[in-house]
């Protein structure tokens, strides 16, 4: 019989408030990448998430995750709906209770990562439409896939990658990163270019902003990954060493890339790169030692600093590269498991990777997972966004779009800039009066 160990029980509570931070930490990551007339509307989509899949999570999302599996590893059953018969049960040394509150957090951080490919220019109802939909459709079968494992608490049956296909996936290469990646690019397909895009520059408008996030992130991520092992032990430790090395190499990668192709390095890029590492060690953080580790953050932050380019290229408007952030950083990760992946971490169960002498059967067993999870996001996000752009619409009118999605949405601004008086009033309204009517792109640059 299990037993409830208070050590075990502490961690993974604290790891869940770890885990619910980095979603307002998304909130300032992205919100300061946007233009200032946006901000607001990246920060109420992150927090529609919190709010919304909490309440989804309870009624049926825990269910349909961790329920006891009803058809060959693809989906539970309703038996914990409302989550009924789960209080004052254990799932291994923690109640189940603690569990699903820590899964929770993965559930409301991952459409939440979404948001950013379609920043400016998607109507709030819409993606409150969506968000909904779509975790129930595509995250909870998808957790169920790769996070249910038999015989653990309630569950008398696992997912297929995770008990079938034996996939590694530690903290959700797959069910995170490369789900919200697919379905980040299948929406920007469905919502097309933002007006003026590639051809006018959109920068960020607060980059202080953007680091922040990106440290809320980078501390959060703790619980994310070591508190993935539901316990307080050596699987936990080497987690979390091998998040923060993994971490660091890939900022590193990524400014020293950008300082060999454009002759400087950049805040938003090391932010971004540090965000590219969390992406990429997510799956193989409890597989990996800590040097094999290093080299995984350098080869994700250099490969993603060259993998936001691809919208360029392609023609697709991800406005904040989740896509070349968290598709390509999640399926880098998910693979180089498969050959970093070594004996000596005790949650490989002795499997070693390509580069320790494994083989290739590790490898092509995270290609499968890979290719299922970001096929099945890909067309079950693009069908969802094409039905809901062609009902209620998903995209604001290009009046909006000009004059700030967050007028449009939340009849807000997050910058008062008439009320500062002084030299900067003046100036903002010497701006304002100096722009033509008739010219909506001067009063675009005026109002951003």
């Amino acid at each position: 019989m299990p037993e409830l160990n208070s050590g075990d029980t502490a961690w993974v509570l604290a790891s869940s408030a770890l885990v619910l931070f980095m979603t307002p930490g998304l909130a300032f990551f992205y919100g300061g990448m946007v233009r200032a007339k946006a901000v607001l509307n990246m920060l109420m989509m992150s927090f529609l998430c919190i709010a919304l899949v909490s309440i989804l999570w309870v009624l049926y999302g825990y269910s349909l995750s961790f329920g006891p599996d009803a058809y060959g590893g693809l989906i539970g059953n309703l038996d914990y709906v409302g989550l009924k018969d789960t209080i004052g049960q254990l799932s291994g040394s923690i109640p189940v209770l603690v569990f699903s509150a820590f899964q929770l957090m993965f559930a409301i951080i991952t459409p939440a990562l979404i948001s950013g490919a379609i920043a400016d220019r998607a109507k709030f109802g819409a993606w409150a439409l969506f968000a909904g939909l779509w975790v129930t459709i595509v995250y909870f079968p998808v957790a169920h896939w790769v996070f249910a494992f038999g015989g653990a608490g309630h569950n008398d049956g696992g997912g297929w990658i995770a008990d079938r296909l034996n996939a590694f996936d530690f903290a959700g290469g797959t069910a995170v990163h490369i789900n919200a990646g697919a379905a980040a690019l299948a929406l920007a397909i469905v919502l097309g270019k933002r007006k003026g895009w590639p051809r006018e520059q959109m920068k960020p408008h607060n980059l202080p902003l953007v680091l922040l996030g990106a440290g809320m992130l980078w501390f959060g991520w703790f619980g994310f990954n070591a508190g993935s092992a539901l316990a307080a032990n050596d699987t936990a430790a080497l987690a979390f060493v091998n998040t923060q090395v993994a971490t660091a190499a890939a900022a590193l990668a990524w400014i020293i890339v950008e300082k060999l192709r454009d002759g400087h390095s950049t805040t938003l890029g090391i932010a971004s790169g540090a965000v590219a590492g969390l992406v990429g060690i997510t799956p193989a953080c409890a597989y990996l030692n800590p040097l094999g580790s290093i080299a995984l953050g350098l080869v994700c932050g250099a490969v993603c600093a060259y993998a936001v380019g691809l919208k360029f290229r392609f023609g697709f408007d991800d406005s904040l590269d989740v896509v070349g952030v968290h598709l390509v950083g999640g399926i880098a990760g998910s693979l180089l498991v498969g050959v970093l992946c070594t004996h000596i971490a005790t949650a490989t169960g002795g499997v070693d990777g390509l580069l320790y002498g494994g083989g290739f059967s590790q490898l092509l067993k995270q290609l499968v997972a890979v290719l299922a999870v970001g096929g099945y996001s890909f067309v079950v996000s693009w069908i969802l966004g094409t039905i809901i752009d062609k009902t209620v619409g998903f995209r604001i009118s290009e009046e909006d779009e000009v004059s700030g999605v967050d007028l449009a949405s939340h009849a807000e601004t997050a910058y008062e800039f008439a009320n500062l008086g002084g030299t900067l009033g003046g100036a903002a309204r010497a701006l304002s009066l100096s722009a033509p009517a008739s010219d909506s792109q001067t009063t675009q640059k005026v109002d951003a």
